[in-house]
């Protein structure tokens, strides 16, 4: 199974978008999938259900970071390059869909129970959700 095919499955297998994009490379750079599930968790639908930067996003912000992060402390070079690839990840996706946002990328406000009930009701997570998961795996795979 590819990384897209792996993410999707894991998406639609009710993780969020954080965690199906970071588990679908984690164990590619020695993190396990339980591990990875764990450490992504919270990340899903823009940070906790706050609706920040949307969680497929930050999925592949920590891939990103699993590939070129800082890891000695001067190493600045390092931490600028991932710095780089996570802009230029952003970048893309944003050019994309027209925002890195959740809130915006949605439409709808999920924060709240009547929000997030609504957006289960029109079937968002999988219209447009699975999509973002989709195209954040594409992208880290094109930018690397």
């Amino acid at each position: 199974m590819d990384k897209k095919q792996k993410a999707l499955s894991l998406f639609s297998s009710h993780y969020n978008c954080a965690q199906s994009v970071f588990t679908a490379f984690a164990p590619g750079h020695g993190l396990s999938e339980e591990a990875a599930l764990k450490t992504a968790c919270a990340f899903g639908a823009g940070m906790a259900r706050t609706q920040g930067i949307c969680g497929a996003v930050t999925g592949a912000f920590m891939v990103i970071g699993l590939r070129h992060g800082k890891y000695l402390a001067d190493d600045e070079t390092g931490k600028d390059y991932t710095y780089d690839k996570a802009r230029e990840f952003a970048g893309a996706f944003a050019r994309l869909h027209g925002s890195t946002v959740c809130r915006e990328l949605i439409g709808i406000d999920i924060s709240t129970r009547d929000g997030l009930l609504r957006a289960l009701d029109a079937g968002l997570f999988e219209s447009r959700c699975a999509v973002f998961v989709r195209d954040a795996v594409a992208l880290l795979e094109e930018i690397d």
